[in-house]
């Protein structure tokens, strides 16, 4: 199944408006290539190495290298709450620090509940973790296709930046 989902941003430069639209794909399980699908069920594996004894909310992260090395890890919370940080942020870095000349060609997030039942409706990434793995894309020069795991299907992004669109960089700086 294919959608079309419409975000409308009106953004304050040089008085323009921008609309932005981004194309999401859900498939089942079975849909899935064998590559996809190996990533998902690391995703779900890296779940039950979640710590999350305050939200309750385990997420698992895995990220597929180019050159098919397979990279997990989970949220890991802290009492002190900003402490902490989410599975896709401990994944992309350890990605990124273990294999830094590697590029990402693909990130799955997985969520369930610590009763163990997976969410129905795929978890996306929070705006914290979409500006790490923006600036990973950037540094590989290469998209990082997004795979977002729930009971009700999986979702589909091509590319990081169909989720932060107008996002912060270098250039900037």
């Amino acid at each position: 199944m294919h959608y079309l989902w419409t975000i409308k941003q009106y953004i304050q430069k040089n008085m323009e408006e921008f609309n932005i639209s981004i194309s999401v794909i859900k498939k089942n399980q079975d849909e899935l290539t064998k590559e996809e699908s190996t990533l998902v069920e690391n995703a779900k594996e890296a779940t039950f190495r979640s710590y999350a004894p305050y939200s309750r909310f385990c997420v698992g992260a895995a990220v597929l290298l180019e050159d098919g090395t397979i990279v997990t890890g989970s949220n890991q919370e802290n009492s002190a709450y900003p402490s902490g940080i989410c599975a896709e942020r401990t994944t992309m870095f350890y990605a990124n620090s273990q294999y830094p000349d590697k590029k990402v060609k693909c990130i799955c997030i997985a969520a369930r509940g610590t009763d163990g039942n997976f969410t129905g409706r795929p978890i996306s990434p929070c705006g914290a973790c979409r500006q790490v793995l923006s600036e990973s894309e950037d540094r590989s020069k290469s998209p990082i296709k997004v795979m977002l795991y729930g009971t009700d299907g999986i979702y589909i992004i091509n590319s990081v930046k169909d989720l932060l669109p107008v996002s912060f960089d270098a250039s900037f700086l």
